[in-house]
């Protein structure tokens, strides 16, 4: 009998037995000629190990954290889940991997090694705060990410909602450590428990494979390994009947679009709710890629009431600006979507008369010159902002958080080459993190921590949208996707959380997607939005972080019965 038939019996028999059919004398395959024996395969049966990178593993703790004055106690669960890309299923996967060995011991026909690279999967990692004592099917569990893509959730861990917090004062550059870890007050765990999930290839979690970067390195792929992730989570610890949440922030609102329909639609695993904070859902709004898009005038328009805010906190308004920032962006917000909208749309056919009264209006609210307002055609970007608006005092403006500030890498360049604020933080986030990790969670001594990953510019940004019958290269816009759980999911509530100071995913952006999303009108009664004197991490500030617990806290008890 040659191999290739020894191979397709030894299939077949795993095929009948996976459908139900199998005996064991069939299983066992017909008897084989021993002349054949050498080049016999031993039997690969459906229970058979299979080939794999990773294996899950687990570290758990306790703690306690006080928050409005009530101790919690809780268990801390440090690991890993492995989830496997779209398409993947565990018999297929030992079918593939697991091959005949070559004549010779590591080379096939043409010299090169003749077995099959192991299907790709990924090792996530996350940290679990469980409650002690409650109940479990009655606790809500929330879900909590950040974005990037190629950022771990050490953002949201140690500066949100976990039990401990890195303490980060004002608007300049944090000292070197050391470093202060305090009580989070904040913590959400008075009212859900928490689970924190680092992204495929961030923070701790690994990706192995035939294709690995293509299988998780994307807007689908990497939805799905996070659909995964939770299906997966919520067996392993019982938690199918508890209210679910999801948090996402920045590009994990992103992610939340994508992740909700495919948890709704796909896998009937409604959620009681999804909060988003610092959203963008639709990338041809962004103020960073504005004059990529000639024609396409929105984007303009819904970054104006930051570059006021912006403007207003570093004192460059008139003294004739309001002295009350929600007065000045209720102004703002108006003359964006009416004269400003109108102006835009006219194009070069804008009069002078008209050109000028804009170009001083914009002058008004954004502090900057009226020659540069007319120079850029009365189109401002978010790059041309932060650099112009300090420009005499060769600053740059933060991107993630215009409060903050540093010196310009080049005075005559067009766009700041980093980001001040990311500068100011990160080392801070980085160190307590990997410290706080190890010691009190027990996790990561034999392993490095990948606190971003570079990921950005070969992201797949392709997506099928629901209703669509192939994936759209035209640039991401997941509104439809939001749009689709909510009408599959009609009880599902929304609630939006953005900071002022963001010009990363300005917060009237947020609210324009919102009130444009694809759905019936009456779904919009499912949204709530909330806004906090703060950046795109609206949690580095006191005051703000307390407001997002409160409300965040509030959402969830409201929704969970």
């Amino acid at each position: 009998m040659t191999t290739w038939l020894s191979r397709t019996l030894c299939r077949a028999a795993l095929a009948l037995m996976v459908m139900g059919c199998g005996s064991p004398a069939l299983a066992e395959g017909p008897p084989k000629d021993p002349k054949d024996k050498v080049d016999a395969k031993p039997e690969l049966r459906v229970d058979a190990p299979l080939p794999r990178h990773f294996l899950p593993e687990e570290k758990t703790s306790t703690g306690s954290v006080v928050v409005a004055k009530q101790r919690v106690d809780y268990r801390a669960v440090a690991g890993t889940l492995v989830v496997h890309p779209k398409g993947w299923d565990d018999v297929t996967a030992r079918l593939a991997d697991v091959e005949d060995k070559p004549a010779k011991p590591d080379a096939g026909d043409d010299g090169k090694s003749a077995h099959k690279p192991i299907s790709a999967e990924a090792s996530m990692f996350y940290v679990a705060y469980l409650k002690q004592g409650a109940p479990s099917a009655s606790r809500p569990v929330t879900f909590l990410f950040n974005g990037g893509p190629g950022s771990p959730t050490m953002w949201l861990h140690m500066g949100a909602f976990g039990p401990r917090r890195v303490v980060i004062t004002g608007d300049q550059h944090v000292p070197a450590a050391p470093y202060t870890l305090a009580n989070n007050d904040s913590s959400l765990l008075d009212v859900s428990d928490l689970v924190f999930i680092d992204a495929p290839g961030t923070g701790f979690s690994r990706i192995a494979g035939q294709d690995k970067e293509k299988s998780f390195y994307g807007v689908d792929p990497d939805a799905h390994a996070f659909a995964e992730f939770i299906t997966a989570w919520l067996g392993k610890y019982g938690r199918w009947n508890s209210p679910k949440y999801l948090f996402g922030e920045s590009y994990g609102t992103t992610r939340s679009a994508v992740l909700i329909d495919e948890l709704e639609s796909r896998r009937l695993v409604d959620f009681n709710g999804v909060i988003l904070l610092s959203q963008i859902l639709n990338f041809h709004l962004s103020p960073d890629r504005a004059e990529r898009d000639p024609g396409v005038d929105l984007a303009y328009e819904l970054a104006l009431p930051t570059f006021a805010a912006t403007a207003w906190y570093h004192k460059k308004l008139g003294t004739d600006a309001p002295s009350d920032l929600k007065t000045l962006l209720a102004e703002v917000e108006r003359f964006a979507v009416t004269d400003y909208a109108l102006a835009l749309q006219q194009g070069s056919a804008l009069s002078e008369a008209d050109r000028t009264r804009i170009a001083d209006q914009l002058h008004r609210y954004t502090g900057l010159p009226v020659a540069y307002v007319r120079k850029a055609n009365l189109r401002i970007t978010g790059g041309d902002f932060r650099k112009a608006l300090q420009d005499s005092a060769d600053q740059s403006t933060g991107r993630l958080d215009t409060r903050f500030a540093g010196p310009a890498m080049d005075p005559l360049e067009k766009n700041p080459d980093y980001d001040p604020f990311s500068s100011a933080v990160g080392s801070a986030y980085v160190s307590a993190f990997n410290d706080y990790v190890r010691k009190d969670l027990k996790f990561g001594d034999d392993r490095a921590f990948f606190p971003s990953m570079p990921v950005y510019k070969t992201w797949n940004m392709e997506h099928q949208a629901p209703g669509f019958d192939a994936p759209s290269r035209e640039g991401l816009n997941v509104m439809p996707d939001l749009a689709s759980a909510m009408k599959h999911n009609p009880n599902l509530k929304v609630l939006l959380n953005a900071g002022y100071y963001d010009l990363a995913t300005p917060f009237f952006q947020g609210v324009y997607e919102m009130q444009h999303l694809p759905m019936p009108d009456k779904l919009q009664a499912n949204i709530e939005y909330r806004f906090y004197d703060s950046g795109h991490m609206v949690y580095v500030q006191d005051a703000s972080l307390k407001a997002l617990h409160d409300n965040v806290a509030d959402f969830i008890r409201r929704t969970s019965h």
